[in-house]
């Protein structure tokens, strides 16, 4: 074997032995005969190791490359593992690690000989020299390593700790462990139909801690977790992975982790909105004294559910709004005299052209230390909007059925019977309708596009038609 050979062999690029014999000569003869056949091979393994690739951080790490290569801290070690192959090849084996620079972290799988060395050789704290393919991987994306080699000269100032505050968590982490306090905690979980045909389950929780909060998602058998977790007590996340949700990070727990109640103690104080500067169409946190409480309402939706509701009001030292607690939030022991939290609330238009607050599915109702002071509770404007009982409810329910036939089962005598025609020019909740000189927001649970005429029949409440009919 020749010592172009040589080098071609030990050369990590994607290169036929024909094509380097070509790039050698080109370079011999660039050098105009100052460097032989092996020192002209060199030079152009080093230039072809050299180009694409390289990638400047962890986070430019993405699926879609053919391959990367970068320089990465050692975080952690996993146990080898063998598997099968076809056919007569031998068994294979792999270590699957975790590696991270200041950007963030990501998993990276050592194969067979790379694995044997890896559990002999490479230890925790040790930055790493790692060319690799990226893909899609259980948790997100990952890295198959063709090279990882230690790199002395390289110092990556990251933590080898997996225990996070939540203000540390980013995008792509995996092996999360977490300790918080369990803010709110779905009663049930919530199932769905896969590609394969196969049904999923899925449910959440939200936790804080003295830097923050954060929605967890547990998905499948971690589901079964909700039977144990109570909102109020402090537990521990193990082997949470994060993803991104409509520009929210989340700590999702999958088959792999778990959560579980611990004895420690967690603060947490959420930062609120003032309720007298909520606007219309803002989704805040606001926390406040409950001084009012409703019974909660039951209503039928379409498809033959039935939905809940709830109504209650808080004040805090700005003013007060009312509440309305969609779905199992309905079930939440709120009475008078608590002090609580509600996060991602969606400020609505409410009774009488009134603001008010909507707890739905991506709300969020803690209970907080120690008791409100709810003077004023029975001091109540007489223009508070009825009960549920009485009627007057007006916010969405979580997924937005329901609340159309709750409404027409409150429409009162004070309304008017109104047909209204104009362009959709919202198509959210509520639709909205403009005829070139008037505005109407619209109450359905028909769906519209943008542009569309209609003509909507029903009752009209201040400018606001509860619809028996859109056409």
């Amino acid at each position: 074997m020749s010592a172009i050979d040589d080098v071609h062999e030990e050369l990590d690029a994607d290169v036929s032995a024909e094509e380097f014999e070509e790039m050698v000569a080109e370079k011999v003869e660039e050098m105009g005969g100052l460097a032989d056949d092996e020192t002209a091979a060199m030079l152009v393994a080093h230039e072809l190791e050299d180009e694409g690739g390289e990638v400047e951080s962890v986070a430019d790490i993405e699926p879609g490359m053919d391959d990367v290569k970068f320089v990465a801290k050692l975080i952690s070690i996993g146990e080898k593992r063998t598997f099968e192959r076809d056919g007569d090849q031998p068994d294979g084996q792999v270590v699957n690690t975790e590696v991270a620079d200041e950007s963030g972290r990501i998993r990276l799988s050592l194969w067979d000989e790379m694995a044997e060395s890896a559990l002999e050789e490479l230890a925790e704290g040790d930055v790493l020299r790692i060319a690799g393919r990226p893909k899609e991987g259980y948790n997100g994306v990952e890295v198959s390593a063709d090279k990882a080699e230690i790199e002395p000269d390289v110092d990556i100032d990251v933590s080898v700790s997996d225990s996070y505050d939540v203000e540390e968590l980013s995008m792509g982490l995996s092996d999360v462990t977490l300790v918080g306090k369990l803010l709110d905690v779905d009663d049930d979980y919530r199932t769905f139909d896969r590609d394969d045909g196969t049904e999923g389950r899925v449910a959440n929780v939200a936790i804080g801690d003295e830097t923050g909060r954060i929605r967890v998602t547990l998905w499948d058998e971690a589901t079964d977790l909700l039977e144990e977790l109570e909102a109020g007590e402090v537990v521990e996340v193990v082997d949470g992975y994060v993803r991104e949700r409509d520009g929210d990070l989340e700590l999702h727990v999958g088959s792999r982790g778990t959560i579980e109640a611990v004895d420690e103690d967690v603060e947490y104080a959420p930062e609120t909105t003032d309720i007298d500067d909520v606007e219309m169409g803002d989704t805040v946190d606001i926390a406040g004294a409950v001084i009012e409480t409703d019974d909660k309402r039951t209503f039928d939706r379409d498809d033959g559910s039935q939905g809940q509701v709830r109504n209650v009001r808080v004040r805090d030292d700005t003013g007060d709004i009312r509440v309305a607690l969609w779905g199992e939030k309905a079930d939440r022991d709120v009475t008078l005299a608590d002090r609580v939290a509600f996060t991602d609330v969606e400020i609505q238009d409410g009774w009488q052209d009134e603001l008010e607050a909507s707890a739905g599915w991506q709300s969020t109702v803690s209970i907080l230390d120690g008791e409100a002071d709810v003077e004023g509770a029975d001091d109540r404007d007489e223009k508070a909007p009825p009960s549920a009982e009485q009627g007057g409810l007006s916010a969405f329910g979580e997924d937005g059925d329901g609340a159309d036939e709750l409404r027409e089962e409150e429409t009162t005598a004070d309304g008017e019977e109104v047909e209204f025609t104009g362009t959709v020019v919202q198509s959210g909740s509520p639709v909205v309708v403009d005829n070139g000189e008037e505005t109407r927001s619209v109450e359905t649970g028909e769906s519209v596009q943008l542009g569309e005429e209609v003509t909507v029949r029903g009752v009209e409440h201040d400018g606001r038609i509860d619809a028996d009919e859109l056409l």
